[in-house]
């Protein structure tokens, strides 16, 4: 082994938080130290840490069947499957481990749904500035950030970029080779920008005048995020095709290609395939997790959550100008603040993580990004805008190199 590279290959710039337990909306590190934990695994851990009913099912399942290959049927599958399509605009599904495969999969669903009405040509998707996808090379693909794509040209090609929220830029680019439209219905990593009501109904329209598909990405927004199941059911419209993962799984590896008979008409035998999607383990975790969150109330009590915090930024926002520039970005409990240009978004979010026990993650277009479980209570709000006010009056931006 080199001396010079360490077991973990160094993708990652992980910081002094190193965490050994969790507990609801709490971090333990290895030290004992506490954090309020506002990230969330990046709106993973929807349910927070150890939530009692998700830790059951894991464990029971663990104990009955873990893993068997797709050859055979599945019980646990088709009966997740089918929650999830009754919970959506969807009738048919692909399970996957994450986001990144679940955008894969959506990709190749729109691709096939043109080749098999006989049109290949009609192989690319317009997509948007600022998009993360994940980190495959279909994904990186998507995106126009050169952060994720440099060094791994060539990229595949089939992909047209257009200003995220600009309608009439998108539509310019629509030709004889347009499958669709992929977008995030709530940008995440870019920047927590909301889609606009014209631009998300513009695309539905133009699609549905035009023979095409619009795929929504929910990985991040979607599942009860924004304080209501799915993102898009804040535009009204319905997607074609929507790739989720994050918050399903509530920490377990789970990511789902949604869709429309129509959409997934191409998809048939030997057209896809994951030695692991779908696997017990997963549908045992994910059907926990769908339990709690269409349990009674859950979700009008994160819609309410997401007014609280808004609310109580909102009123905090305007104290420190010398940080934050005004206004929200995002939806519910996916939210976002704009720094100032002098005040480095990475820098205060390490700041908030090691003076104040806050975690948060920093987003593109210098936004930090508030994610919390979505479980919180007004209590935990009540500790964060504390925390948040605390590091914000000592704050002192860290000078340029």
């Amino acid at each position: 082994m080199s001396a010079s590279m360490p077991a973990l290959m160094p993708v990652y710039p992980r910081c002094d938080v190193r965490p050994v337990r969790g507990e609801g909306v709490y971090l333990y590190g290895e030290r004992g130290e506490q954090y309020l934990d506002f990230a969330s695994g990046i709106a993973v851990n929807a349910l927070g840490h150890a939530h009692p009913v998700l830790t059951k099912a894991i464990a029971d399942q663990a104990a009955t069947l873990m893993h068997v290959s797709n050859l055979y049927g599945s019980p646990q599958g088709e009966a997740f499957a089918q929650k999830l399509v009754d919970a959506s605009f969807a009738d048919t599904l692909f399970f996957t481990n994450s986001g990144t495969e679940a955008v894969e999969c959506a990709i190749k669903t729109a691709r096939r749904y043109h080749f098999a009405n006989g049109n290949p040509e009609r192989h690319t998707l317009i997509t948007f500035n600022n998009a993360f996808h994940g980190r495959t090379m279909g994904a990186i693909s998507a995106t126009n950030q050169a952060k994720m794509r440099d060094g791994f040209e060539p990229l595949l090609p089939g992909f047209a970029y257009a200003p995220f929220n600009d309608l009439e830029a998108a539509l310019a680019l629509v030709d004889d080779n347009t499958a669709g439209f992929m977008v995030e219905t709530i940008q995440g990593e870019g920047g927590v920008s909301a889609a606009t009501p014209e631009f998300i109904q513009g695309l539905r329209k133009a699609a549905d005048e035009r023979g095409l598909l619009l795929v929504l990405d929910e990985v991040q927004c979607g599942y009860g995020r924004t304080g209501k199941m799915w993102a898009y059911e804040h535009y009204g419209i319905t997607p074609d095709i929507m790739s989720v993962a994050k918050g399903i799984g509530g920490g377990f590896p789970l990511g789902a290609c949604l869709a429309t008979a129509e959409a997934a008409k191409g998809m048939v035998f030997g057209t896809h395939g994951s030695t692991y999607g779908g696997n017990p383990l997963a549908m045992a975790a994910g059907e926990a997790v769908l339990g709690v969150i269409q349990g009674d109330g859950f979700l009008d009590n994160v819609a309410k959550m997401g007014e609280r915090l808004r609310s109580a930024l909102e009123q905090m926002i305007p104290n420190f100008d010398h940080v934050f520039e005004p206004g929200l970005r995002g939806k519910g409990l996916m939210t976002g603040v704009k720094l100032k240009p002098e005040a480095d978004a990475r820098q205060f979010v390490a700041h908030l993580r090691d003076n104040h026990g806050l975690l948060l993650v920093s987003a593109g277009e210098n936004v930090v990004r508030i994610l919390p479980p979505l479980i919180i209570e007004e209590a935990h709000i009540d500790e964060f805008v504390t925390k948040l006010s605390d590091g914000a009056r000592v704050f002192v931006p860290a000078a340029d190199d």
